[in-house]
């Protein structure tokens, strides 16, 4: 029997927040689960603000990740940053694939798994997002769509870098809806991408892999999906812009 996953819960504040308010956000979630030692948490700011929150953060065991990054290292790329200018910039992780970057900002599985390499070539630790449409659940087609996304992210990766990547799953009908799917549907679809992981990597290098949850991820609904046996964590979004709300979220089960 393997050993049991670290939770892994993560804030997503997409675009929101000035440098001043992320910061006081920063430090206000410092002083609530600033000492956590049992749990990983990262942030993940807008790209403006991440030097503010890295300085908030800084001797806390609270993690600063970017929401995206370029697949090039360098070029003539108006507007875009690399993972290296990531890295440099103090960020751990980055998410790559968010729903949101799919669906508003057209891309494909192929720039995903670009993205990911990229994420990984620059020593940052990617949290690769899959999940399905409301139209894609009511088809039947939950599983053909997460199954495709995480088969062309990860083909041809080793094992070590599979250890280095976070799974997140978030159906993209919850994100930002107030819309959850129940514990019993996330755990279905987290079950469904473990199996295909031991299918493409060693098991017990899949077993290890973490899997976290996204889409409306709140207080009140944390303690149910933690008790799931493959939801190792999640990515949170508006909860996440609270550190009242966010520290709930990372103290779920303990009152």
């Amino acid at each position: 029997m393997s050993a049991p996953r670290r939770p892994f819960l993560a804030g997503n504040w997409k675009m929101h927040g000035t440098r001043e308010e992320a910061a006081r956000l920063a430090r206000e979630l410092r002083g609530i689960i600033g000492g956590e030692t049992e749990r990983d948490v990262a942030v993940f700011p807008p790209f403006t603000a991440l030097a503010a929150v890295r300085e908030a953060l800084e001797g806390s065991p609270i993690g600063l990740g970017a929401q995206n990054c370029h697949p090039e290292v360098k070029g003539a790329f108006t507007g875009e940053i690399s993972a290296p200018m990531l890295r440099d910039a103090g960020c751990a992780y980055v998410l790559v694939g968010h729903s949101e970057r799919r669906q508003l900002f057209g891309e494909t599985d192929d720039t995903v798994a670009r993205k990911l390499r990229a994420a990984l070539a620059a020593d940052l630790r990617p949290v690769l997002c899959v999940g399905e449409t409301l139209e894609e659940r009511k088809g039947g087609r939950t599983e053909e769509t997460v199954r495709r996304q995480i088969e062309a992210a990860l083909a041809s990766l080793s094992p070590a870098d599979l250890e280095r990547i976070t799974i997140a799953y978030e159906p993209v009908w919850a994100i930002g809806t107030g819309l959850t799917a129940t514990p019993a549907q996330a755990q279905e679809v987290h079950g469904f991408l473990r199996v295909r992981l031991r299918a493409l990597f060693p098991t017990a290098v899949a077993d290890r892999t973490r899997i976290q949850y996204g889409g409306s991820v709140k207080p009140d609904n944390i303690d149910g999906l933690m008790l799931e046996p493959d939801v190792d964590g999640a990515l949170v979004g508006g909860a996440s812009l609270s550190a009242t709300s966010f520290g709930a979220i990372v103290r779920y089960g303990r009152g």
